[in-house]
This record gives structure tokens, C-alpha cells and sequence, in this order.
């Protein structure tokens, strides 16, 4: 299959250590604790961030949308809300996006999400790249991927029981093939929402549904396979459970087949209690994102930042006191 083999774009050598930032789930709070978690991912200098879903509620009203909506304003207004208050504090930084189950909860749904969402998903760098894989394929998707710095980052989409299909499974195995037969390509991260199956975070993941369960542990053999025999490294990442927890792959479901795995999903959400075989260094009742450290060589050694109460209201003076005292001491179950 010759488009398989295709190379892939050149990617940035970097004889310097380099930064990227990511978290997840932004519903709830997300007004508030997103404009600090902008300001600490630019602070470290970082390359981009990557959020990985549920930016808004949408079945109900987020509680930091303060002036009174009914039901059709804030369906209107969710989406939009999340671009100026969540999007824009990282101002010129680039910002990927995932989508969440949040996203597909109605009256959203992915043709939705496409076109309110096509300036970060049609960037000129993400078209170059989808041509480059398929020079036919001239429609957007909900998952892609790109390459900075010799890793490729690649943005699969888990948010609704009918993931991952044929066709996201198909593109996903031709992405990995070119990144194992590419001397080039050094790392691969995934991002998704839902954490892979097998996880410490199990309870909330693709464990969840029949198809999660199958396509889900598929993608995660090729991602150990590109690991243990293509010695590429390779790290998951995801959120939808909403605490910080490294680890997550270091199960009895997967024995020695250990893939780096991180959930982070700490972007303003209410805040779940951790399972009690959570790994050493889980943490709930925080807010923050995960800053990956990538290496020239490709190792990317990950730390998570926390923001606090005083970061939160420093970026978000405006905001009723009482209200970010709500989401610290409250948003919580």
C-alpha cells in the first residue's frame, strides 16, 4: 500500500530540550481555571497545548457561566463561551483540540464540532499534513495528527460508543506504520479522552463499551508493538476521569506490556475521587496540566503543574470571588 508507506513530513530537529502542555476537561470551572492553566503553559514556555475534551457541560448549565441563560441561549453559547474565555488567553500559542463525550452529548454532535471548531482543525500545518498522508482526502476529521520536534503527535477520537471505527482504525494503523519506518520520527504521543482499556482509570474508560473495549486494546498492541520492536518512545495520554494519575498502564491487564500512560483530566471539571489501586502520585481536588520535557533524542519526561487559588484569581480579577472559592472548595464529588 503505497499510501501507507508514505513519508512523512520533516520534522524539527531540536538540539535543545523542548516543552508541550496538555490536560483535559474544562466543563464545569473551566472559565476560570483555564485562563490560569494559559498563563502557566505560557510562563514555561512552552511549544503548544493540547486539550483533550469535554469543554463545556452542555446537558446542564456550567456554573461558571454566572449570568442567568435559559436552555437555548446557553446551547448557542457553550461552544463560543469555551473559545473566548478557555481558547483565546493562550493567544498566538498553537492549541489542538480533542473531542470529548461532552461534545456528542445533543444537541452537539461532531458535524457540529467540525464547523465550529475548523480554524484548529484546518491549520495549515494539519492540512499539509493530512495531504501528505492522502493527497485525495480534502474533508476534515476529528482525529489527525501532526509532527514537531521528531515526535508525532497523533489526536485520535474515543468520544462516543461507536469509536473507534473501521475507518479511524485503518488511518491510525497507516500512521504508525510510516512512524516505525521512519528514522526521523523518534517519539509518538496519543492523545485521546478516554483512557485506552486495561487502565487504572478503568471504570471510566473504553472498559465502558463492547467496540471501546476490542478497537481500544487494538490501538494499544500497535502503540507497544512501535515501542518494545520498533524501539520508538512512545507515551498515551487522556482525561475524562477527572484527577491527575501517572502510571495508568501498569496493570495486571497488561503484565509486561507497559506503555507510558498519563490521565489528566484537571482543566476545571468537577473533581471525582480517586479508585482505591490508584498508582503512587495520583491526586485529586487539584487543578492543572501535564508538561511534557522532550529530549532531542526523543525521551519526554512528564511533570504535572498545579494552579492555585492564587493563580486563579490573579488571571481572573473580574471573576466574584465567591465563585472561584466555589470551584476550589466545592467542585468537587
Amino acid at each position: 500500500m503505497a499510501l501507507a508507506l508514505a513519508a512523512p513530513l520533516a520534522a524539527q530537529n531540536s538540539p535543545s530540550p523542548w516543552k508541550f502542555a496538555v490536560s483535559g476537561d474544562s466543563r464545569n470551572c473551566g472559565d476560570i481555571v483555564m485562563p490560569a492553566i494559559a498563563a502557566g503553559v505560557l510562563h514555561d514556555g512552552a511549544g503548544l497545548y493540547w486539550h483533550l475534551g469535554d469543554f463545556r457541560a452542555i446537558y446542564t448549565f456550567d456554573e461558571d457561566l454566572v449570568k442567568p441563560l435559559n436552555i437555548i441561549t446557553y446551547e448557542t453559547t457553550a461552544w463560543p463561551d469555551f473559545i473566548a474565555h478557555q481558547l483565546t488567553p493562550f493567544g498566538n500559542l498553537p492549541v489542538y483540540l480533542t473531542p470529548g463525550n461532552h461534545e456528542t452529548i445533543p444537541p452537539a454532535t461532531r458535524e457540529a464540532y467540525l464547523l465550529q471548531f475548523s480554524d484548529w482543525l484546518s491549520t495549515p500545518e494539519l492540512r499539509r499534513q493530512r495531504l501528505a498522508d492522502d493527497p485525495t482526502d480534502h474533508a476534515l476529521h476529528t482525529y489527525y495528527h501532526w509532527v514537531s520536534h521528531n515526535i508525532d503527535f497523533i489526536a485520535l477520537d474515543n468520544a462516543s460508543h461507536d469509536e473507534f471505527d473501521k475507518a479511524q482504525l485503518d488511518w491510525f494503523h497507516a500512521v504508525l506504520e510510516r512512524d516505525e519506518a521512519s528514522d526521523a520520527i523518534r517519539a509518538i504521543v496519543v492523545g485521546t479522552h478516554a483512557a485506552l482499556p486495561g487502565s487504572f482509570g478503568g471504570d471510566h474508560s473504553m472498559d465502558d463499551w463492547a467496540l471501546g473495549k476490542t478497537s481500544g486494546r487494538d490501538v494499544y498492541e500497535a502503540l507497544w508493538h512501535a515501542q518494545n520492536s520498533a524501539h520508538k518512545h512512545v507515551y498515551v495520554l487522556a482525561s475524562h476521569s477527572h484527577f491527575y494519575m501517572p502510571d495508568v498502564y501498569r496493570t495486571a491487564a497488561w503484565k509486561d506490556k507497559v506503555v507510558p500512560g498519563w490521565i489528566v483530566g484537571t482543566a476545571g471539571a468537577v473533581r471525582y475521587r480517586l479508585p482505591k489501586d490508584a498508582p503512587i502520585g495520583s491526586m485529586t481536588d487539584v487543578y492543572g496540566y501535564l508538561l511534557g520535557t522532550a529530549s532531542p533524542d526523543g525521551a519526554i519526561d512528564f511533570a504535572f503543574q498545579k494552579v492555585t487559588i492564587d493563580d486563579l484569581k490573579r488571571v481572573s480579577p473580574d471573576r466574584p470571588e465567591a465563585l472561584v472559592r466555589w470551584c476550589v472548595e466545592q467542585n468537587k464529588q
